[in-house]
């Protein structure tokens, strides 16, 4: 039976994925071009720490982020972000500048550029257009493909706040929406019907909305079954100008979502959850 939540809100293999826990807290940033700097940057220089003490209490840090998404429990024991917390405020406000500065490109994206081109948006999906946070409380943050495909088989995640208002919004403006996703290629049913149960408005079939194949990846990826993810998904943003389209904007909440270029905008969501490189 298909899992739906009552909870308050705005209105988810190959080899293994890897991700890379993180014990810091985070903020989001809407960063230009390939102007794009990784969480760790500041202690770049000795990523070993030196003492104990440099490394936070993990106890600490999943209280932090269990505050920053403003954690609700239901009767049935799980939990869900608040559309009252700091997270839901951080991302609707997010999203409402890039309404704003996507509606700017689209009033002078003629003068800009000429006719020809047709005006796109990319958007990666787990907490990007999809939250994650009941997921990742239920496994502890600690990722298990098996867990992760039995949760998208017979649950809907929530739409990360404001997310879906934009990405709506966009599609009635006549800009073309593309999802771009590290999930699975086996996973893209479950995908589809979340984003679509959701309320997701923009086509999702196989032209528009991208998940990994590693075992049969497309002749334009020249990495083949090596990509990592800034390959894969760069690679993947090239195809979509190659079929004619101006990516305006790249969403994601990985910094691998954004590098390797193909927009003329990438903004950075905040996710402390987990760390994709």
């Amino acid at each position: 039976m298909l899992r739906r939540s009552s909870r308050p809100s705005d209105a988810a293999p190959a080899p293994r994925r890897r991700r890379v826990r993180i014990a810091a807290t985070t903020a989001a940033f809407a960063v230009a071009g390939s102007a794009l700097f990784g969480i760790g940057q500041a202690t770049a220089e000795h990523s070993v720490p030196r003492t104990g003490e440099e490394i936070p209490n993990l106890d600490q840090v999943k209280e932090k982020i269990e505050a920053y998404y403003g954690d609700i429990e239901t009767e049935d024991g799980e939990h869900y972000a608040s559309p009252e917390g700091n997270y839901a405020k951080e991302v609707r406000a997010l999203a409402a500048k890039a309404e704003r500065d996507l509606a700017r490109d689209l009033k002078d994206r003629d003068a800009r550029h000429g006719r020809g081109k047709k005006p796109a948006v990319v958007l990666d999906v787990d907490d990007t257009v999809l939250l994650t946070y009941n997921f990742e409380r239920r496994i502890g943050y600690d990722f298990s493909q098996e867990e992760q495909d039995e949760y998208l088989r017979t649950t809907d995640m929530d739409p990360v706040f404001g997310m879906k208002h934009l990405v709506n919004w966009a599609h009635k403006k006549g800009v073309t929406v593309f999802f771009l996703t590290g999930r699975k290629e086996y996973e893209r049913d479950w995908s589809v019907r979340n984003l679509k149960n959701v309320g997701f408005e923009n086509p999702v079939d196989r032209e528009h909305f991208y998940l990994k194949d590693a075992e049969n990846p497309p002749p334009y990826l020249e990495c083949g079954t090596e990509c990592n993810t800034v390959e894969y998904k760069s690679g993947t943003r090239a195809h979509i100008e190659d079929q004619g389209y101006e990516i305006l904007a790249n969403f994601g909440d990985q910094y691998s979502d954004l590098k390797g270029g193909h927009a003329a905008r990438s903004v950075k969501l905040p996710n402390p959850m987990y760390y994709l490189p």
